[in-house]
């Protein structure tokens, strides 16, 4: 097994605790917090999911990247759009940042307030983040044919 193959297992591995995890909590979690108005179902998901998926996304980051170096995307062609590879890195990049504003968007102004009366707010963000998961990891399949 060759390094790269290697260093994507453990990317699909995180992929699938990252997504997954999003997934359980928008699918199975945010719709009884929401019936219930009860911000306490999601509080509890994200403070037994917190090290595990923060770990999974530390993983994705340095492995991506890894990655990327690897099919000779470097740091001076992100946001290039030239060829396939790097239009999915880059949009990836992009969805990455979205994640990050999301979360800070999350830790300092709703989680703090986070009650019954503003349950919406982090749903947005939990729908939000979900979804731009599942964008990255649709974007990633389609580097085994050369990017989009």
């Amino acid at each position: 097994m060759s390094t790269h193959h290697f260093v994507l297992i453990i990317h699909l591995l995180a992929a699938t605790v990252w997504v997954g995890g999003h997934l359980l909590l928008a699918i199975c979690y945010l719709p009884t917090a929401l019936r219930k108005k009860d911000p306490h179902i999601i509080l509890s998901f994200e403070k037994k999911f917190e090290v595990l998926g923060m770990s999974s996304l530390a993983l994705l980051i340095i492995t991506g990247i890894w990655m990327a170096y690897d099919f000779g995307i470097t740091i001076e062609t992100w946001f290039a759009f030239k060829s396939g590879f790097e239009k999915v890195i880059s949009i990836k990049l992009i969805l990455l940042f979205c994640t990050f504003f999301c979360a800070i968007c999350a830790q300092f102004y709703v989680i703090p307030n986070l009650n019954e009366k503003n349950i919406n707010r982090i749903a947005l963000i939990i729908i939000s983040v979900t979804s731009i998961g599942v964008a990255m990891l649709v974007l990633g399949s389609t580097l085994r044919y050369g990017g989009i």
